[in-house]
């Protein structure tokens, strides 16, 4: 991936490596598919440019596994997980980490890679926007992250989670959830 230049924009995919073994798993699963169109739209948006792709997601306290095990686990789960780990697999020049908790900064080397990598913006993906997605948005927001969320390529438990969670990403952080389609470019345009 391109690293050369500065003020870069990556795209985090958080969590949708999930096996949904959980209570509320198969309303996450549902949502889960309903944005992965969007977020493929993203990654080929993206890799067209030679932007960085950052896979972020929960080791589900697997302590020796890595981000190849939890995508293996996923693919022979069949369901759900499997049509999401065949169709988001990472490609070569994409990269992965695995964090403990909610946040993707939390107790993660991404600070470190996005700094690398040059990145000053990034657009956040994935599940659950009301948990980690949010926990994420925050962290990033305190760092001084420009974010975007584009309100199709994020999901939650229920519907209602969902709208809730976008109208406290706009009305506290300022941020911009139009969605894939309503931004043509990596980042939408600053005013």
């Amino acid at each position: 991936m391109n690293s050369t230049h500065q003020d870069q924009t990556a795209l985090l995919i958080i969590d949708m490596m999930n096996l949904f073994d959980f209570e509320g798993g198969r309303g996450l699963a549902t949502s889960a598919l309903r944005c992965l169109p969007a977020i493929k739209r993203l990654r080929q948006r993206f890799d067209a440019e030679c932007a960085p792709v950052i896979y972020v997601n929960d080791n589900f306290a697997h302590w020796q596994g890595g981000f190849h095990d939890l995508l293996a686990q996923c693919t022979l789960s069949g369901g759900p997980s499997a049509r999401i780990a065949m169709a988001l697999a990472p490609g070569a020049g994409h990269y992965y980490v695995l964090k403990p908790k909610h946040s993707a900064f939390l107790c993660t080397p991404l600070s470190v890679l996005l700094a690398q990598l040059h990145v000053r913006r990034l657009v956040l993906t994935g599940i659950a926007l009301d948990s980690c997605v949010i926990a994420t948005a925050l962290d990033a927001n305190m760092r001084e992250f420009d974010l975007w969320v584009p309100n199709d390529a994020v999901g939650a438990i229920s519907q209602t989670r969902k709208a809730k969670a976008l109208a406290l990403i706009r009305a506290s952080l300022d941020v911009d959830t139009r969605g894939t389609r309503a931004v043509a470019t990596l980042f939408p345009a600053t005013n």
